[in-house]
Parts: structure tokens; C-alpha cells; sequence
């Protein structure tokens, strides 16, 4: 479905990626799991051209995007829920849901993606009318993925969706991103809770300093003892 080839990113005159190469498949959880600085979030912008690649070739669905404006990309269900959550602290929940259903697809559908959204998530429904900025980081985070799902994603990327979530609300996180997931939509996950991302995921793909180092099934991984030494402390 997603399919990138020895891409090379810089800032300037530094380089961040250095020939990464993966793919995603049609249904999958697929992780990108390494620590901070590995360039995780840089390649999702890459992929969304919020930055444009210095080599290398991206394509989904069969057609070569790393030429394509962000919008088009999005237009494609090639959606990134960014980190940081990103939603409008000022609007209200059901208007920050409503902003994901922009694009003339997903607007037809607006009133029954709005109800998944909520099946998903209880406490969006109970506040809707709410200010998003006063929201918890959990139920925050919450929103992010509802107003992503609004859009209809054929592959939905999300960067460090646990991040500063209170340990309760990162269950219920992952639980609804497996849900998402069986419900039928692809997923490419950068996570730093590297146990939580790999035990759900179909297969993972271990970024350091700008390059893939490890990459397989995900159970595999768990296994692996380097993983094991480096980011699980065991």
C-alpha cells in the first residue's frame, strides 16, 4: 500500500534519513519504534510532503506521491495525526471533528463517520460541546484520532500518540487504535512505548540515527535481544 525506496531527507545541510527503505501492506499495523532524534517524525512529514525528500521515491497505492502538495496526499486517505495532538483549542469538539471532514468525500459521510468516531470514543460524544483546549491530554489526544478518522484515511499515520497520556488513557489509546485497525484501516504507528507498539503491531521497523537497523514481524522483535537490551531494559 505505502511503499518507500532509499529516501534521503536534510535540513539544510544536515542529513536526517539516510536510504530508508519499508513498506506498509493493506491492513496492517506497522510500527516505526527508535528514540528520540531517530527521525521518525521527520519521515512521516516526508511522506506527507510537509518536507521534501533529497532522494529516493514514495509511492501508495501504486502511484508515486513525493511530488504531490500535502493536500493531494490527504485527498489520496494518506492521513498523518501529528505529535503533539494538534487540534484547535478554541473550537469545540464536534467543530474540531467537523474540520476533519472537509473534502467532499468525507463530508457526504459526515454524520455517520461522526457516529463511529463516538463509538469509539464515549467521552468525545459527551463533549461535544466542550472547547477543545480544555480537554484532558488523554481525551485530547482522542479528538486528534477522531478528527483523523473523519477524513476517511485509507492509511492513517500516527507520531506518539501515548505521549504525555496518563497511563490509564494510553491503554484505552491503544485499544481503540487495535479497534481502528480491525475495523479495516491501515495503520503506520511511530511510538516510543516500544512494548505496547510492537505487541500490536503486524511488523515493526527500528529507526537510529536516521537509518532502518532492525526490521521484521513484531512478536520477532519483542525477542530480539537487542531490543530487549536497548529499549526495553531487559
Amino acid at each position: 500500500m505505502l511503499s518507500i525506496k532509499d529516501l534521503d531527507v536534510h535540513y539544510d545541510d544536515v542529513q536526517v534519513l539516510h536510504g530508508v527503505t519499508m513498506e506498509v501492506r493493506a491492513t496492517e499495523i506497522v510500527t516505526i519504534v527508535g528514540a528520540n532524534g531517530a527521525g521518525k517524525t521527520t519521515l512521516l512529514k516526508t511522506i506527507t510532503s510537509i518536507h521534501r525528500s533529497s532522494k529516493g521515491q514514495i509511492w501508495f497505492e501504486g502511484e508515486r506521491i513525493d511530488h504531490l502538495s500535502p493536500h493531494h496526499i490527504v485527498d489520496r486517505g494518506l492521513i498523518r495525526i501529528p505529535e503533539g495532538r494538534k487540534i484547535f483549542p478554541t473550537m469545540s469538539v464536534l467543530e474540531n471533528l467537523e474540520l476533519g471532514s472537509y473534502l467532499p468525500k468525507a463530508k457526504a459521510l459526515r454524520s455517520e463517520s461522526m457516529g463511529k468516531v463516538f463509538d469509539l470514543f464515549p467521552r468525545l460524544r459527551e463533549r461535544t460541546r466542550q472547547l477543545a483546549g480544555t480537554l484532558s491530554g488523554g481525551e485530547q489526544q482522542m479528538l486528534a484520532i477522531g478528527r483523523g478518522l473523519m477524513t476517511l484515511p485509507r492509511l492513517l499515520m500516527l507520531d506518539e500518540p501515548s505521549l504525555g497520556i496518563a497511563p490509564l488513557l494510553v491503554r484505552e489509546i491503544f485499544r481503540t487504535i487495535r479497534e481502528v485497525n480491525h475495523q479495516g484501516t491501515t495503520l503506520l504507528l511511530v511510538e516510543q512505548n516500544v512494548f505496547n507498539a510492537l505487541d500490536m503491531a503486524h511488523r515493526g521497523y527500528v529507526l537510529e540515527n536516521g537509518k532502518i537497523v532492525l526490521q521484521g514481524e513484531a512478536h520477532d522483535l519483542l525477542g530480539n535481544e537487542y531490543i530487549k537490551e536497548s529499549y526495553l531494559g531487559i
